[in-house]
């Protein structure tokens, strides 16, 4: 399915917690499904949200290739992000458990960013990692290891699972210093024009607690209030009930 770029950048400048709240509005999967949990962390989390679509592929280090060398098969990794229907973001799943070596370095890095790749996300471990850093690659991954071991990739474009979600060619990922969620192809436009409504209406809590001087529990409640009312009205209009 084919989005926007416009729509892909409206949803980047929104972090990832935002983005799973707006999701939750539509009731178009259960709220305790659809994102990676804390195995999977962000290497840089200073870096910006990143979103784009998603190339997966399977990754083993411990033992060596049947044939070939280890970087055998990046040429047609690279030939799979030209496929996406947008920017990609490499999900790869490595099935050695625990990691025995790093899944990614700079020069793997620096090819998937120079054909259109917008980050990468691993269970696996990454090396390089202030080079990959110096290239401004938002990376995801549970750690690092300074070897490669026998790096290579089993398959690509397959269904992978990765910090308990799975993964499949396509799926748009949104990602930040909090996690990654998927975002339903579907609601993907109208979850980035309601993002900001969404914003919006938490404000009328933030902007009362983050004030300077006292405050009251009334207050307070009634801000509360207000919030859960404009979300109410919020979700009527996408549900088509107002």
């Amino acid at each position: 399915m084919a989005i926007d770029e416009r729509v892909l950048n409206r949803l980047a400048e929104f972090d990832t917690p935002t983005i799973c709240n707006v999701i939750e509005l539509f009731d178009v999967r259960p709220r305790d499904q659809g994102y990676m949990d804390q195995r999977v962390r962000a290497c840089f989390p200073d870096l910006p949200p990143v979103v784009g679509f998603a190339a997966p592929a399977a990754f083993r280090s411990s033992l060596p290739p049947e044939k070939g060398d280890a970087y055998g098969s990046l040429e047609k990794q690279l030939e799979q992000l030209a496929a996406l229907p947008g920017p990609g973001i490499v999900v790869i799943q490595d099935l050695d458990d625990p990691p025995v070596a790093a899944v990614f370095g700079e020069v793997m890095c620096s090819a998937y960013q120079a054909f259109g790749a917008r980050g990468l996300v691993t269970n696996g471990a990454g090396r390089d990692l202030p080079q990959v850093r110096a290239l401004g690659f938002p990376v995801f991954t549970s750690g690092a290891i300074a070897s490669h071991g026998y790096c290579h990739l089993l398959h690509l474009g397959l269904p992978v699972r990765v910090g308990g979600l799975v993964v499949r060619q396509g799926d748009l990922l949104h990602a930040d210093a909090n996690g990654i969620t998927n975002i339903p192809l579907s609601i993907a436009a109208e979850v980035a024009d309601v993002a900001a409504e969404f914003v919006a209406a938490e404000a009328i809590v933030l902007d009362y607690v983050k004030a300077p001087g006292p405050k009251s529990v009334k207050e307070f409640a009634d801000r509360r209030r207000a919030f859960q009312e404009a979300v109410a009205r919020l979700v009527r209009r996408i549900r088509g009930q107002t």
